[in-house]
């Protein structure tokens, strides 16, 4: 990655960081399962040495954290510091003290971690589609871990199985007059084709690799909660809307509000999501 896209990654994510703390609950809840199934497929368990890349703020962390237990470590790596203090608060919070965080792009963690590893697994949750060169990214990984180590990566499918994201992106982009990004573009479904991720991961030389196709959800008590959750929390929608002028951009959420209120029940806003999880070995 050029040093110009991290500059521009880094202050997507750091203007996004506040946002992202704040509905990260909802995260939490409605991806447990599929996160469960990340840190399964990548192997993770007591004592371990486990690399969270591209941690956001964190549940996860805490996860994993919590399953290597006080024999173990976890080291979380974020492009955007502000991420890497609600990693620690948290982990504060929940008296942890096996997470370190370190400032890192992902294609640049071996180089920014001397004397961490090498790691027994590593686990990214929701990033890797949105890496500007996801192949050096998983290359960078694969450098820090051992042989026999798992990697797991939870992404989003396809704009098919997830309408709550990918219609508020297709207005986004439509009023920005932005036509849909051609296949192998970073976003959201970038790597939700079918057997995208598991050629990503055969191409940079994971083996036993393995896809799986899982639900997930989220829920608010209206669409008005699930819009704020994408403006302030969301750094791919916040990044085309920047893109915007305000009479534009007023008019864009507006019209990404009524899309959303159409997954409003008696119960609240629901929304069902789709997830992949893909991971693979690093040769012996």
């Amino acid at each position: 990655m050029t040093p110009s896209a991290t500059t521009d990654l880094r202050r997507t994510w750091e203007a996004a960081a506040p946002g992202w703390a704040r509905w990260e609950p909802a995260y939490t809840e409605g991806f447990r399962a599929a996160t469960d199934a990340m840190l399964d497929m990548a192997g993770v368990s007591p004592g371990m040495r486990v690399l969270d890349v591209a941690c956001g703020a964190g549940s996860q962390t805490l996860l994993a954290a919590e399953r290597v237990g006080p024999a173990g470590r976890v080291v979380a790596t974020d492009i955007a510091a502000s991420m890497l203090d609600h990693v620690q608060r948290n982990a504060a919070a929940a008296g942890l003290g096996n997470i370190a965080v370190r400032v890192a792009a992902a294609d640049e963690v071996d180089t920014a971690l001397p004397g961490e590893g090498p790691f027994d697994a590593a686990i990214c949750r929701m990033a890797l589609m949105h890496f500007p060169a996801p192949g050096q990214a998983l290359q960078a990984i694969c450098r820090t871990l051992r042989p026999g180590a798992r990697f797991a990566a939870l992404v989003f499918s396809t704009p098919a199985g997830n309408p709550m994201m990918a219609e508020p992106m297709a207005i986004l982009r439509r009023h920005a007059g932005k036509a849909p990004p051609p296949p192998g573009t970073p976003g959201i479904f970038a790597l939700g084709g079918d057997g995208v991720l598991e050629g990503l991961l055969r191409q940079e030389g994971f083996g036993a690799v393995e896809v799986r196709r899982l639900p997930a959800g989220l829920s608010f008590a209206g669409a008005a909660e699930a819009l704020a959750m994408l403006r302030e929390a969301a750094g791919a929608y916040r990044a085309v809307a920047a893109e915007l002028d305000e009479t534009t951009r007023a008019l864009a959420w507006q019209e990404v509000e009524e899309a959303l209120s159409r997954h409003v029940t008696p119960r609240g806003f629901e929304a069902r999501l789709e997830v992949m999880v893909g991971a693979g070995t690093v040769p012996g």
